[in-house]
């Protein structure tokens, strides 16, 4: 059998997979796409796009056609926390809409760092961006109904087999590195015999153990929920506990619960299903159910390794998380982006292939980190447990619901408002990030404390005339300069140029708030928006050492000191 020929082969077409396609195919690396599905997936799935993926979706020019999917750009965002749907209301975390996303950004300024809000969105509507502008790419191809059954590799390549899921034809690839996205069963990694680590079972009376999603159509909801709208409704009660998220605002909505001791996943049907989210609504209302999917909740599942050889992994394929805080998805799409432009860098000769290992060293401890304040999240709302009097007429359920709403108010808080959560995660450690030896600042789900401090996400600025400071970075390497550039800007140009990398100067002398975040005169960000390097003027024989060091070149990594 003659083998196709690519530089990257992606096993997987979710989001990870589809991002890892738009970083290679905008810097011009040839990859394929396979997947054994029918296509993009249409269930809604996850539905928080966190803010550090809409930067990353601003950086590739289509954060706003994400921002204009889902939910009608004027409906509120809020969590509430109800008895049932249609009972009393105990708690509300407010959170501004699509429309006020913009202004708001610019007034949270002081606590929110960042050129992005969160956007509350089906997954699969992303993953259909994802995919139109993946697909736009010439040097991209992407084909469904192919499932990979193995691979071999040697000293130069990989050879995957795959399977047609509908012809049963036999196809090979040949391909200088595969990426498998390929989720939690992955076959890649199973075949590199590469487990999980973690929890995979935490008991709890909500958010621990077997879960159903059941997707409906109800847009009765809205003329018997007389509560001002909100993106997603929890219940809490004695009898069935539930979230119940919106997907579009005008009906359609996912309900996930957890399933009770006596009930079975083999035993829900359609009718059964509607039973349990009539329960959640706590009357009778006409809907339609669409679709049910199983799923277990409670893991914090990181696998021991990300990489062997030329076969690398990303995603559900090398994490597995309980869905509170919104990370699963999220932490692929960073994924993607570490693997993206270090491939890219390698496939062009730009970079050692030494600098591939750093994508494990740098991506694992971010997943051991996010899966462990996810599973947090889910002991904060699961282990708190309803009174029995939470529904009861009188003094002892009004005292029942005040202590409820105060603590799920706070709660609330807790899980939906996390910049540190999403801005904060750092590489420490890497071997491609010039350590400066100053503290690394605190990471706290709720608070992010934006630093230069190279190996974490370069701090964001409104610039003068209201526009981003993301915005004007190059879009791979960017040099950034508070005092007089010269000579040490050109010196870096003229190496950058040298190893034909692309990198962008910005001159940020009249810039004293970037300038009072960064610290030191000069700061080199990577493709990624992570600060590789900050420090004060260098000669060419130390920019050489520098970008030696970035791009895996340097034996000793980051034990080499600016």
């Amino acid at each position: 059998m003659k083998a196709i020929d690519t530089q990257v082969l992606i096993i997987g077409a979710g989001p990870c997979g589809l991002m890892a396609a738009n970083e290679l195919g905008r810097r011009g690396v040839e990859a394929l796409v396979f997947d054994q599905e029918a296509g993009v997936a249409t269930a809604p799935q996850a539905n928080a796009t966190q803010a550090r993926s809409m930067e990353h979706y601003r950086r590739l020019g289509f954060a706003h056609e994400v921002r204009a999917l889902g939910m009608p750009g004027d409906h509120p965002t809020d969590v509430a926390y109800f008895t049932t749907c249609s009972g009393y209301e105990l708690a509300r975390h407010r959170m501004p809409s699509a429309n006020q996303a913009g202004a708001r950004i610019r007034e949270l300024a002081h606590v929110w760092n960042g050129a992005e809000l969160p956007h509350r969105v089906p997954q699969s509507l992303v993953e259909q961006v994802l995919f139109r502008h993946a697909t736009a790419l010439a040097s991209i191809g992407i084909e469904f109904n192919w499932r990979a059954t193995g691979f071999e590799e040697s000293a130069e390549s990989v050879l995957t087999r795959l399977v047609h899921a509908r012809t049963g034809e036999v196809r090979a690839v040949r391909s200088r590195y595969l990426f498998a996205a390929d989720g939690g069963a992955s076959v890649t990694r199973k075949q590199l015999g590469i487990g999980y680590t973690g929890g995979d079972a935490a008991e709890r009376d909500f958010m621990g153990g077997q879960m159903l999603s059941i997707y409906l159509d109800a847009p009765a909801f809205y003329d018997v929920v007389k509560a001002p709208r909100a993106w997603m409704y929890w219940t809490f009660n004695r009898r069935r506990r539930a979230l119940l998220a919106t997907t579009d605002g005008r009906g359609g909505f996912v309900l996930q619960t957890q399933l009770h001791k006596d009930e079975k996943v083999e035993d829900i049907t359609e009718a059964e299903a509607g039973r349990l989210f009539l329960q959640a609504m706590g009357r009778d209302i006409p809907f339609r159910v669409t679709g049910v999917a199983t799923w277990l909740a409670g893991r914090a599942l990181v696998a021991e390794r990300y990489s062997a050889g030329r076969v690398l992994l990303g995603g559900d394929a090398v994490h597995l998380f309980t869905p509170t805080g919104g990370m699963g998805y999220n932490t692929a799409i960073e994924d993607a982006v570490n693997i993206g432009w270090k491939l890219a860098a390698v496939a062009k000769g730009q970079a050692s292939p030494a600098l591939l290992d750093s994508y494990e060293i740098e991506r694992r401890p971010v997943a051991l980190r996010n899966t462990r304040f996810a599973a947090g999240f889910a002991d904060s709302i699961g282990l708190y447990t309803p009174s029995p009097a939470i529904e009861s007429e009188g003094p002892a359920g009004e005292a029942a619901r005040a202590r409820a709403g105060a603590y799920l108010e706070q709660h609330g808080r807790s899980e939906f408002t996390i910049p540190g959560f999403t801005f904060g995660a750092r590489y420490d450690g890497s071997p491609v990030i010039f350590e400066d030896g100053s503290p690394s600042p605190p990471d706290i789900p709720t608070v992010y404390v934006p630093s230069g401090k190279p190996g974490g996400r370069a701090p964001h600025a409104w610039q003068a005339d209201g526009g981003s400071l993301f915005d004007r970075f190059g879009f791979d390497w960017t040099l950034l300069s508070f005092g007089p550039p010269e000579p040490v800007a050109g010196l870096f140009l003229d190496e950058a140029k040298r190893r034909g990398l692309d990198l962008k100067h910005l001159d940020l002398r009249d810039d004293p708030v970037a300038a009072d975040l960064y610290e030191e005169p000069f700061a080199l960000v990577r493709p990624d928006q992570i600060v590789a390097w900050r420090g004060k003027a260098m000669d060419a024989a130390g920019i050489v050492a520098l970008f030696d060091l970035v791009l895996g070149h340097a034996p000793d990594g980051g034990k080499q000191k600016a």
